[in-house]
């Protein structure tokens, strides 16, 4: 019997990426990432950017991998509309073309899927942090629940809208992290955990206002210690609650080196797993939604064209899990 191979194609908003992968492994991903010129990442720009790479990058994907194709996975949601429409179009076009299903996926849900695939966890608390996104989750009875979850905007898009506000290059997250490094000295900044649930539009109003007055390593340091405080808090405050003994690391503001720190020292203490896939498999990738692609065409799961509409609200605890 030949192995199953699945095409994934991710688009939900700056990263355009397709990935084939098998059982065992990427087979082959190409990407083609919008970067703009000015500012964040406009919506409309970077649908027509998929759209001018979408063929070239499929392309490429499926000359490298030189498998047949059981599948085509794609981001059904969330995500920034224009991107999600593009991308669904050509998954579509792609399924019809090939002869084979199609499978429309939650792109938070890759996430996690993706990083139990590349570390050694099985039943973890996710802490998922990417542009938009920033939510606590755990598998309980055939659905990923959110325990918790920012009431605004996402870290990521905090950070990139506050380095933006100080005249830094997008993405922010990264020039952030890099001035916190010399930084001197912690400035009390808004912390606003509500619940199980954090904002971050508060703080990081504060933060441009603080600029006014300190040095910008400073507010950079200042902003992460306390945002990412936040996050730990609400992630041991679910381990608590479900008793769990892993914690599992995903999304693009991962990569963030004194996030991750926090979060080991805070496993650590409690004497619980904390894991990290590697950078490749944070940011959003064609391979991720290529792997819950084929978790979901194993457990008989399949999208017909008439129902394949994209959801840019489309949230994790929506989703019906039928493979765990």
């Amino acid at each position: 019997m030949s192995k199953i191979s699945i095409l994934g194609i991710e688009g939900t908003a700056w990263n355009l990426s397709a990935a084939i992968v098998d059982e065992d492994d990427v087979i082959a991903e190409t990407t083609a990432t919008y970067m703009p010129k000015t500012g964040g990442i406009h919506p409309r720009e970077a649908a027509q950017h998929h759209a001018n790479h979408i063929t070239e990058v499929v392309r490429e994907t499926l000359k490298k991998g030189k498998s047949e194709i059981s599948a085509v996975a794609f981001s059904q949601g969330p995500g920034l509309g224009p991107c999600l429409r593009t991308v669904a179009t050509a998954a579509r076009a792609l399924a019809l073309s090939l002869d084979v299903p199609l499978i429309g996926v939650n792109h938070c849900i890759a996430h996690i899927e993706v990083g139990r695939w590349k570390t050694p966890a099985k039943d973890p608390v996710t802490l998922y942090v990417s542009g938009a996104n920033s939510q606590v989750l755990a598998y309980r009875k055939g659905h990923y629940r959110v325990f918790g979850e920012t009431l605004d905007i996402g870290i990521g898009n905090a950070l990139d809208k506050f380095a933006r506000s100080v005249g830094l290059p997008h993405p922010g997250g990264p020039k952030v992290e890099e001035l916190a490094r010399t930084a001197t000295k912690y400035i009390p900044l808004p912390y606003t955990v509500k619940g199980m649930d954090f904002s971050f539009s508060g703080l990081t109003t504060a933060a441009q206002e603080s600029v006014k007055k300190y040095t910008l390593p400073d507010v950079c340091h200042s902003f992460q210690e306390t945002a990412f405080a936040m996050l730990v808090e609400v992630t041991e405050r679910a381990v608590a609650h479900t008793g769990k003994r892993e914690v599992l690391l995903a999304g693009g503001v991962g990569a963030n080196s004194r996030l991750r720190e926090m979060l080991k020292i805070m496993c650590e203490d409690r004497g619980i797993e904390f894991y990290v896939p590697e950078k490749r498999f944070m940011g959003d990738n064609g391979a991720m939604i290529a792997y819950l692609g084929l978790l979901m065409y194993k457990s008989g799961y399949r999208t017909p064209i008439s129902e394949s509409k994209v959801n840019p609200n489309f949230r994790p605890d929506d989703a019906v899990v039928t493979w765990r």
